[in-house]
């Protein structure tokens, strides 16, 4: 993220009291941290609260006994189809940032990434503890005989790879390989919604996965028409 800087010639006819003022008022906003607009910290505030929604109604849908005839069916399926949905609003940031002019959009990217790989690992964790008790035998037996969970696994390898290098940190001492390897969410919501639509085809219910694939498509595509769009005006 980077942020705008401006700056001002010093009027040679300025006093001398004036001129140190002036430079002691630069250097003070020099050093003063790059702060956004007003509304991004409660803004912030009010994301982080509602993304923990998803699981709020799962606990409190076992509380009350409500998690229907096969509660880690449910669990499993409502964390993967949440995990899917932050993917989609972490791929939007960057679309409405440039509709709107909006810069400071992109500070939810981070934040919103981070709990679609949340969303997955509880997705995961359920899976591979609540529904196979860690047996290897019935996981390996169960990716022969439905591959979607292959890719949900390759999906799943790829997020781990996004949130370990998430952290500041990272993005200083990857520098332009970050930007290449965080490049990989594309990949990663293909291969969710792939690994949703095989899981729903065996059911024949593929509303939701064409909804969510349209809106997929919807995204990488805008990207695509973006990028055609600025390497024709670079040859130009």
């Amino acid at each position: 993220m980077a942020s705008d800087t401006q700056s001002a010639t010093e009027n040679e006819q300025h006093t001398a009291p004036r001129a140190t003022q002036a430079g002691a008022s630069s250097s003070a906003a020099a050093r003063r941290p790059a702060t956004g607009p007003r509304w991004i910290v409660p803004a912030k505030v009010a994301v982080f609260i509602a993304a923990w929604y998803p699981l709020a109604r799962i606990v409190l849908f076992g509380m009350t006994d409500r998690l229907g005839a096969n509660p880690i069916e449910f669990i499993t399926r409502s964390t993967g189809l949440w995990t899917l949905v932050f993917l989609c609003i972490t791929l939007a940031v960057t679309p409405l940032r440039r509709l709107t002019g909006v810069a400071a959009f992109v500070r939810f990217r981070r934040m919103l990434g981070l709990y679609a790989f949340f969303y997955a690992t509880l997705h995961f964790t359920t899976y591979i503890w609540f529904d196979k008790w860690f047996d290897v035998a019935a996981i390996l037996k169960d990716i022969g005989k439905r591959p979607f969970i292959t890719v949900g696994f390759a999906a799943f390898v790829l997020l781990i790879a996004l949130a370990v290098t998430s952290p500041r940190a990272m993005v200083r001492k990857l520098g332009r390989r970050w930007q290449t390897l965080h490049r990989a969410i594309y990949a990663i919501a293909m291969l969710a919604i792939l690994h949703f639509w095989w899981m729903k085809a065996g059911k024949h219910d593929l509303i939701l996965p064409k909804i969510y694939g349209a809106i997929v498509v919807a995204l990488l595509g805008w990207r695509v028409l973006v990028w055609l769009r600025e390497r024709r005006r670079r040859l130009k």
